[in-house]
């Protein structure tokens, strides 16, 4: 079936992040629907299917929002995605204040941690959302105190699942960085994009 250039794009998130790499790679955001889930991990919930489960919620949440209030196109690509940080099991979560923010770096201080990254795509031709996980694995150099708390200082880590953002200040704690750097940002793009092409998204509808 063929789909409509104008079907739009709704990004179920604020990220500015998230954004940014979609227009990187030519692909326009039409509409910002983002959803406000409990985002607490169930009960030995490890950290990959957590992020999974996010995602897949928000798109579905972002979904039935449109349908209530009766602006969903014909045609409609909804994207979600989810990041969890965890260090073996243990998921950090997004610091809510510079202690717990502090204790995140210290756990990250010198040791490799995983990043899980999910992204979901919901489109009209089917109501269960296609899903891509990626898992990247990154070293921290040993922090010092002072900066930890210079980092801490820049504020940079509020809204940042693990308390760092990698295309920030945090750049320059990363010995070592093995899978996908966008994953890491908020949203890996290459799996974006496989997932777009195969339900027939004109992903390169601006590059000419």
């Amino acid at each position: 079936m063929s789909t409509s250039l104008r079907a739009p794009l709704i990004l179920a998130s604020q990220s500015p992040r998230r954004i940014a790499l979609l227009e990187q790679v030519g692909l326009r955001v039409d509409e910002i629907k983002p959803m406000d889930i409990d985002e607490t991990p169930f009960k030995n919930e490890n950290p990959a299917r957590l992020a999974s489960r996010l995602a897949s919620q928000k798109a579905l949440a972002a979904l039935v929002s449109m349908q209530q209030h009766g602006n969903l196109h014909q045609h409609y690509y909804i994207l979600a995605a989810d990041t969890v940080v965890a260090r073996g099991r243990i998921i950090l979560p997004k610091p809510e204040n510079m202690e717990e923010a502090k204790t995140a770096l210290m756990m990250l201080s010198g040791r490799t941690h995983k990043v899980f990254t999910s992204v979901a795509l919901l489109n009209a031709e089917s109501d269960k959302p296609k899903q891509k996980n990626v898992e990247t694995r990154i070293r921290f150099k040993r922090l010092s105190k002072s900066e930890i708390e210079d980092y801490i200082a820049s504020g940079e880590w509020r809204g940042k699942a693990g308390g760092y953002a990698i295309q920030g200040y945090a750049a320059s704690f990363v010995q070592q960085i093995i899978g996908s750097y966008t994953a890491v940002v908020g949203l890996p793009i290459h799996e974006t994009m496989n997932l777009l092409n195969g339900v027939g998204y004109p992903i390169r509808q601006h590059w000419r």
